[in-house]
């Protein structure tokens, strides 16, 4: 539009330089009326042969458009055909010439020739078309066929004055002035040129017998036939006329219609005949024997059609394209024996055949789509084109199945793709669209096209877990960087939308940050320990875990986790009751009297663990007399099972054990002993006295040291001497069994969890005093796991005694006891204090 206001720029400033203004205003008028019916449109007429880079026009200046633009909506020539005969330079808006353009190539003869073409920019989208016409120049010569051989002519010499003979017509490939305008026969004395015009504009020349021909004196003639254009400069053909005078044949061949006329429809089969043509001669023997023939006129009319020379009928021999030629023209001459010649023309109509199926052509096209792309958006640009004529040309588009789109027709033979609502690309990710294009020829033909449209995310959800909470259990004792739970979310977003980093929101348990207790992978979601848990410090952990997606801006959603720690049997029983500290007996006092069933002690112990692995179960282990005691297996109580008699031994003594009932379970053994007597005196008979078990520890000593020194040397000696210890401790150890010495327990004030271990103290005092005279007693009392001491008092006439063992009675080594007797000087009866 821009060019052609130009051209009205350029017009008004002729009408000022000469009178009758007030015609060239009503010119402009209508000018400006022909420009505003073309808005949108730009057409630009260039000369054809031009060099490559030369310029047709300003296509930024022209659509009012800037530069930046063109740059930012990539702008794009779009052309159907196969040649890109220009180019658009976006860094100036200027249109140029890309490939050579031939005319007689693009157009052939058909006036004026111009080419169409599209321009479309993006963000927003626009169409505009361009259409170039290309001027012809004169840059072909009139050419005949056949130009190496002559065109040979019989003709008899009886031809009257006034004959006619067809001549071969030349091509000119160039249009208007530049094409063929005139032919010249080379001067001679018996022919003159005569000329005539077909419909099309195009010419055909005939020869006139203007003298009678004399065999005779000339039996050849050779005559140039010139054939010249219409440009500047002239150019010109040449065919050389060979002329053979034969002998008298008076009467050429006459065509019974000077036109024929015949119907064709298109994609005719091979052979198919469509019409015969009749000439007579009124000669008679070989002189009115007559061959037809075709004359090439215009196009390729002679390689679609043949003719029988002898009966005239004309057939197809070539493939009949409507959508190339419309109608074809072709000369028939018939000619007899005699050489003499008539000529008549045929004119083939030619039928459209719905042979064409609509072309779609996809100009633009934008995949991925955002899925909140708003309804209306332009998806693609189609072309879609028949080349078939009417109703056989006629197009309509559609959409296979039910999809939220629509088609809409734009500028002539352009439909728009667009959308029909929102998308949601968790719903429907992608679309598989298939527009076809029918057209309305009986039968219908059509054609289809694919596109398959990508909907991109857009960050519209936020992760989500399966649960609001979630429990996980770990045992106690665990190691640490053991995975203890993996939380997972779902994000139906996708790509880095869809990407979830999982964090540890900052709690706190027991004042100290949840990251102490736990690890969490900001990937995987694993959550791991950090520690070693103890099921008696704390039981159960209460966290909250964000999942965060990577979109921006960024989506996130929590979940609460509990982590609750189970008990594992990792703590044996500890016993209250009896209390044994290192070195020390707990005694019980049972009168011989006692009757059945008579209630000793209880052993009294409790397990730190829960659950069925502190449920604890009491079992007598070993003891003096089997037969006299039992131990409940619920309570721990010790009761007697028979009848007390003088037989039964002063001192008992019974191991029971405590066990839980853990997997595997744990125990822990307590020694009981227990004096079957009615008195104190009673007991006290049953022990030696400390000053004895004195001297032996010095003893031992001794014999030690001695089998340390001799070990080195004499292996065997060594050998020796250890047995001879070993037998000495069990004398002694045999010693203290029978020992009938009462102790009365002592109950421990309390008992307090180590270190926050679970486990109980093992260690108590007990002190047991009697008087000055009872220092020479026999009772014994073997050693623990690592130590027995006898203090006496300070303001005592005491000694102490430190006796070294190595298995204890329980032969349990990690089970100290300590016993402490006190003499007092004052004090007339035995007392027990505990410690």
């Amino acid at each position: 539009m821009m060019a052609t206001r130009g051209s009205l720029a350029k017009k008004w400033a002729r009408c000022r330089d000469f009178p009758g203004l007030r015609r060239c205003i009503q010119m402009l008028i209508f000018l400006l009326h022909v420009a505003n019916m073309v808005d949108g449109q730009i057409r630009y007429s260039v000369p054809e042969e031009m060099k490559k880079g030369s310029l047709i026009g300003n296509v930024a200046q022209d659509l009012g458009l800037d530069l930046k633009r063109l740059r930012s909506g990539r702008v794009r020539i779009v052309s159907g055909e196969n040649i890109q005969y220009t180019e658009l330079k976006t860094d100036k808006g200027t249109l140029v010439v890309n490939e050579r353009i031939d005319r007689e190539q693009l157009c052939g003869d058909t006036t004026p020739c111009s080419f169409s073409f599209e321009v479309i920019l993006e963000n927003p989208m626009e169409l505009h078309r361009i259409t170039v016409e290309v001027l012809d120049i004169n840059d072909h010569a009139p050419v005949f066929t056949n130009i190496d051989k002559p065109f040979r002519l019989e003709i008899s010499e009886s031809a009257v004055v006034g004959v006619q003979f067809l001549l071969q017509s030349a091509e000119d490939l160039d249009v208007g002035q530049n094409a063929l305008q005139d032919y010249v026969l080379a001067p001679n004395d018996n022919f003159i040129l005569k000329q005539h015009a077909n419909p099309d504009g195009s010419k055909y020349v005939e020869m006139v017998l203007q003298k009678p021909l004399d065999r005779e004196r000339h039996p050849h003639l050779s005559l140039k036939l010139i054939a010249v254009d219409g440009g500047t400069p002239q150019r010109s053909g040449t065919v050389n006329i060979d002329v053979t005078v034969l002998d008298a044949n008076d009467n050429a061949p006459i065509f019974n219609q000077s036109v024929y006329k015949a119907s064709v429809m298109e994609n005719t089969m091979k052979g198919s005949r469509i019409i015969t043509v009749n000439a007579t001669d009124a000669d008679s023997g070989s002189n009115g024997l007559i061959s037809y023939s075709l004359f090439k006129t215009k196009g390729s009319a002679a390689d679609i059609f043949s003719i029988d020379e002898k009966t005239g009928t004309i057939f197809v021999s070539g493939l009949i394209d409507y959508e190339r030629h419309r109608k074809y023209e072709v000369r028939v001459e018939a000619k007899d024996q005699g050489g003499l010649t008539g000529s008549s023309k045929v004119i083939f109509d030619v039928f459209d055949v719905n042979d064409n199926a609509p072309v779609i052509n996809i100009m633009s096209f934008s995949s991925p789509l955002s899925e909140d792309a708003p309804p209306g958006t332009t998806i693609a640009i189609l072309n879609i084109k028949d080349a078939d004529t009417d109703k056989n040309g006629q197009i309509k588009c559609s959409l296979d199945g039910k999809l939220p789109f629509k088609i809409e027709s734009s500028i002539t033979n352009y439909y728009n793709l667009i959308s029909d609502q929102y998308f949601d690309r968790e719903s429907v990710s992608e679309y598989n669209i298939t527009i076809t294009a029918s057209d309305f020829g009986s039968p219908p033909l059509s054609s289809s096209t694919k596109l398959h449209l990508k909907i991109s995310d857009v960050n519209d959800n936020a992760p989500v877990f399966d649960k609001a909470i979630y429990s996980a259990y770990v045992t106690e004792n665990n190691s640490p960087g053991i995975s203890v739970f993996a939380v997972s979310a779902r994000d139906k977003d996708w790509n880095q939308n869809a990407r979830i980093s999982y964090l540890l929101e900052d709690t706190q348990v027991s004042g100290s940050p949840i990251s102490s207790y736990v690890s969490l992978n900001s990937e995987t979601g694993v959550l791991s320990a950090v520690r070693s848990f103890d099921y008696e410090q704390i039981k159960q952990l209460q966290l909250v875990v964000k999942a965060q997606d990577g979109g921006s801006p960024p989506l996130s959603s929590n979940v609460t986790v509990k982590i609750v720690i189970q008990d594992q049997n990792d703590n044996p029983p500890q016993v209250l009751y009896p209390v044994q500290t290192g070195g020390s007996v707990v005694a019980e006092m049972v009168p011989r009297a006692a009757d059945v069933g008579y209630l000793v002690t209880k052993v009294v112990a409790v397990d730190v663990d829960s659950g069925q692995n502190a449920w604890l179960s009491y079992k007598l282990q070993k003891a003096t007399d089997r037969a006299l005691f039992e131990v409940g297996l619920q309570n721990g109580e010790i009761r007697t099972i028979r009848q007390v008699n003088d037989k039964d031994a002063v001192k008992q003594r019974l191991t029971v054990i405590v066990e839980d009932n853990g997997q595997p379970s744990r125990s822990a053994a307590v020694i009981v002993n227990v004096a079957v007597a009615d008195s104190f005196p009673e007991v006290l008979s049953e022990f030696t006295d400390f000053t004895h078990d004195k001297e032996y520890n010095d003893n031992l000593t001794f014999y030690l040291v001695l089998a340390l020194a001799v070990v080195s040397f004499l292996f065997i000696t060594c050998v020796v001497v250890i047995i001879s210890v070993k037998i000495y401790r069990w004398r002694q150890s045999r010693t203290l069994y029978h020992s009938n010495l009462p102790v009365i327990p002592y109950y421990p004030p309390r008992y307090s969890d180590t270190l926050g271990t679970g486990t109980l103290q093992h260690v108590y005092n007990y002190e047991v005093c009697r008087t000055t005279d009872s220092r020479k007693s026999d009772c014994k009392f073997g050693g623990a796991g690592s130590q027995n001491v006898l203090i006496m008092d300070p303001s005592s006439t005491g000694t102490m005694q430190r006796i070294q063992s190595e298995k204890s009675i329980l032969d349990e080594p990690d089970s100290p006891l300590e016993v402490r007797w006190r003499l007092p000087s004052t004090h007339p009866d035995w007392w027990l204090r505990g410690g």
